[in-house]
């Protein structure tokens, strides 16, 4: 006998699958944060991207010819998408060589943030003060971590900075091309095109590595994949605007690694800026789920309907 609606237990089953791939993303950062000590980041980002790209090959092949991936109504779109993500990744490697987790999760958090601003030019999308009001609190929470005597503004801060202004261009190119494009012509271009650059650029920094170093690197391949996978399988069963808030336990999540593996404990300061850009997603996300549940019901029952 089932305890549960059909479509309850497959919510169920996608909040955990989602909270599950943002642990397994935890352990990655961790293993990746280990790994650029010793070897160009670089390096570390080629093999990973190695990983990925292989598997949305397999991905892409799985639902249609790779001929008919490969075309776009935007192609140039999909190119810098492509970039746009390649980019994030290194500049996030470059970050995470000195910044500890906990408070390298919390800049990153600031994306959704950072997306609904760059949606208004964009993407055309109408912004109400509830959204404009969490943004200007989300980077408020940024300036708290980034405090005199909290967390040092060096290259490598800006460089997480980066990743988020990367990631969110990512995202907003990539809500522009579904539009227009098949999951899976997005997803070959963004496989294809950082599994080009990386190794173009990587191969340059190339040093042997040690089997400490080969297992470290192999978990990072592995879990990429496993974290991938989990999401994707997550996003079938329930709507992304339904798992989107229980991405944010990679915050908490990242403190617990950050404790564990390298010692770092978060001070209390930068703690209440990291709850601050946290809750100011959670604002943004809301609030777009209310509109877009009046969109739907607008157009569910439009006027004059009988």
């Amino acid at each position: 006998m089932k305890l549960f609606p059909r479509d309850l237990q497959g919510t169920g089953l996608a909040i955990g699958l989602t909270i599950l791939s943002v642990m397994i993303f935890g352990v990655q950062d961790a293993c990746a944060k280990i790994l650029v000590q010793t070897w160009s980041p670089f390096q570390i980002t080629m093999m990973r991207y190695w990983a990925f790209g292989l598997f949305a090959l397999l991905m892409v092949t799985r639902r249609a010819p790779l001929r008919e991936a490969f075309r776009s109504r935007m192609p140039v779109t999909q190119t810098l998408r492509g970039l746009l993500l390649t980019l994030d990744i290194w500049v996030f490697a470059l970050a995470i060589r000195t910044v500890p987790l906990a408070e390298l999760q919390s800049i990153i958090s600031l994306y959704p943030l950072v997306v609904t601003l760059m949606a208004i030019p964009l993407l055309g999308e109408r912004v109400g003060p509830w959204r404009l009001g969490a943004v200007a609190l989300g980077f408020v929470g940024v300036l708290v971590i980034l405090r005199p005597g909290g967390l040092p503004l060096t290259t490598d801060v800006i460089f997480a900075l980066c990743a988020v202004a990367a990631y969110s261009s990512y995202i907003v190119l990539t809500r522009r091309v579904a539009q227009v494009d098949s999951t899976a012509t997005s997803m070959v271009y963004v496989g294809v095109v950082g599994m080009v650059l990386t190794t173009a650029v990587g191969v340059w920094f190339w040093l042997p590595m040690d089997w400490s170093g080969l297992v470290l690197v192999a978990i990072v391949m592995a879990t990429t994949v496993a974290a991938h996978t989990l999401m994707m399988a997550a996003l079938k069963l329930a709507p992304a605007s339904t798992v989107q808030p229980f991405n944010y336990l990679a915050l908490p999540w990242a403190m617990v690694l950050s404790i564990v593996v390298f010692g770092h404990f978060i001070d209390w300061v930068s703690l209440a800026g990291a709850v601050v850009i946290v809750g100011s997603g959670l604002i943004v996300w809301a609030r777009e789920r209310h509109r877009n549940v009046a969109i739907s019901r607008a157009e569910a029952n439009p006027p004059g309907k009988e």
